[in-house]
């Protein structure tokens, strides 16, 4: 590998960090690259990228490998978070983190990995690579409660060929290990959390600022008022938290939950108790596919589906294809269905890819 140059998304996290050092433990000729993507009110306040570059940049050090800084503002907010936000203000609920990947992270992360003369790429994502012939297979991470290629699904063959994740088949507790015993000043760094490359804010306010919001009611789906709403884009299918209505409905005491939005009429619609069967659901619509071997799976095979990250692999069959969409039929009823969330295949192991939710 002495003569292969990769360049690893640096993030300032644990993983990244003992991704490059594998990597140059294999040989490689590695550089750090630190993705600035978010300028709007980068304070010490919500935003840790000054200190995740810190992180980064003194990781660095220790493995003794050059590191660069590239600023992706501009792309993050054309590709990514415009689309965020027009989700949003379509009542839907989107992950940004998939959006995220692809545009960012391996698109245009990718193309200036090239200018700097990269082989490969790599971050510290949860995920393995196989090739098998001429396709590149994308595989969960062996480390089934860290497993990030639901987050992945949207990776094409160009940019797995091109593509390491040096920590995948590894588990969380030993990337730890190995970053305690190299002594970096991350080891014991917390997972990041919040919407990707913001970081953590309180989100109403966050959104607040860049969407008008419009208090509306809160009922049942007889039309029974029960509350106030603060705007339907805070709300997403399922919640629970932060309604600001307690369990009165004929006495009951059991909590509400979200079972819908009528953006029409401005009103979040309600039901009570986890297992309400409003909630459930046997098949979904997913648009906007993507199919990592770049054929489409077949119908009515038994794969399995996820339609949230860590949710529990559920069996399900594509039962049909149209130009725009598929219909996914699932063997056991599924709990908050949640318009553009995605839906990921996977055939044991494998990511097929997916699609983001309709309906």
């Amino acid at each position: 590998m002495k003569n292969k140059r990769v360049v690893v998304g640096m993030s300032g996290g644990v993983d990244s960090s003992v991704a490059a050092y594998l990597l140059k433990q294999q040989g490689y000729d590695v550089v750090g690259l630190f993705m600035k993507n978010w300028e709007d009110d980068d304070t010490d306040e919500y935003c840790s990228s000054r200190q995740d570059f810190l992180d980064a940049v003194s990781v660095a050090d220790v493995i003794d490998i050059p590191i660069e800084v590239v600023n992706f503002s501009t792309e993050y907010k054309d590709r990514v978070f415009s689309h965020f936000l027009a989700e949003y203000q379509a009542g839907r609920t989107p992950n940004p983190d998939v959006l995220c990947n692809a545009e960012i992270k391996f698109k245009a992360f990718l193309e200036h990995a090239h200018t700097l003369g990269a082989d490969h790429i790599a971050t510290g994502h949860y995920a393995q690579v196989r090739k098998v012939g001429d396709t590149f297979q994308l595989l969960k991470g062996e480390d089934g409660n860290k497993d990030q290629s639901y987050f992945l699904y949207r990776l094409n063959q160009a940019q797995l060929a091109t593509t390491l994740f040096p920590v995948g088949h590894l588990y969380k507790r030993d990337v730890r290990r190995i970053a305690e015993e190299l002594k970096l000043p991350n080891f014991s760094k917390k997972d990041s959390t919040g919407i990707c490359f913001i970081g953590e804010r309180p989100f109403r306010e966050f959104l607040n600022r860049y969407l008008p919001h419009q208090p509306g009611e809160i009922q049942t789906p007889d039309g029974k008022v029960v509350g106030k709403h603060l705007g339907l884009m805070y709300y997403t299918i399922g919640q629970r938290q932060g309604l600001g209505i307690g369990g009165t409905r004929e006495g009951s005491d059991e909590p509400w939950f979200v079972f819908g939005k009528d953006m029409a009429r401005n009103v979040l619609i309600v039901v009570q108790g986890h297992d309400h069967p409003s909630l459930f659901q046997p098949a979904l619509k997913a648009a906007d596919l993507t199919w990592i071997s770049g054929k489409q799976p077949h119908c009515n095979w038994v794969y399995a589906a996820k339609t949230r990250y860590r949710q529990v692999d559920a069996p399900c069959a594509i039962a049909r294809f149209t130009e725009d969409y598929c219909e996914v039929d699932f063997a056991q009823d599924q709990w908050a269905v949640t318009p553009g969330q995605s839906v990921v295949i996977y055939e044991s192991k494998v990511c097929l890819g997916g699609g983001v939710i309709v309906e």
